[in-house]
């Protein structure tokens, strides 16, 4: 397998995984301190060094956000699928970063994947997301990024076959977002 880009330096190799893990043991403790070292290191530069827009004080933030928000958008974490607000809802609107506000996501690129939380197609812009390769499972996983703040929002997923225009699946934490319903 490659190494990971240089901006993943801190991330681990397939290689560097201890047995036990590839194994199955101590799987939940390797993923969660490797999850913890790739947000901290990640969450105030975007992939080419330059820093997010908007930098975001997570103790300041901590105290304004729930834990699982918090633990979703500042140390990469996944909400449980299916318990998402947003993953069955229909409602007209715009979908923000929910640390910093920033427009990710409208309502009209929203589909139901069934995969347990909301999925789009296509961000707002080309420029309101970070794609970053993770190699945190073993293997390269695209993770989306709100590219104003470097918040972690989901994965995207290519190539499933979904009817829709791009062929992608951005499947996102509802706990990342906030929902603001169209007038």
């Amino acid at each position: 397998m490659p190494d990971p880009p240089p901006v993943m330096t801190t991330m681990r190799s397939r290689s560097s995984i201890p047995e036990t893990v590839e194994n199955g043991e101590d799987f939940n403790e390797f993923t969660a301190t490797t999850v913890v070292d790739m947000a901290e290191t990640l969450s105030h530069h975007k992939p080419d060094g330059t820093p997010y827009p908007v930098v975001l004080n997570d103790d300041e933030l901590r105290d304004t956000l729930d834990p699982l928000s918090f633990e979703v958008l500042r140390r990469a974490g996944t909400e449980r699928a299916g318990t998402g607000e947003y993953t069955d809802t229909e409602t007209e609107g715009v979908y923000r970063c929910k640390a910093c506000r920033a427009e990710l996501f409208r309502s009209d690129t929203k589909f139901h994947s069934g995969c347990g939380w909301p999925s789009f197609y296509a961000p707002t812009d080309d420029d309101a997301v970070v794609l970053l390769t993770d190699h945190l499972l073993g293997y390269p996983r695209t993770e989306a990024r709100c590219a104003n703040c470097g918040s972690h929002l989901g994965h995207v997923f290519r190539g499933e076959g979904y009817p829709v225009p791009t062929d992608e699946r951005w499947c996102i934490n509802s706990v990342s977002l906030a929902l603001e319903p169209k007038n």
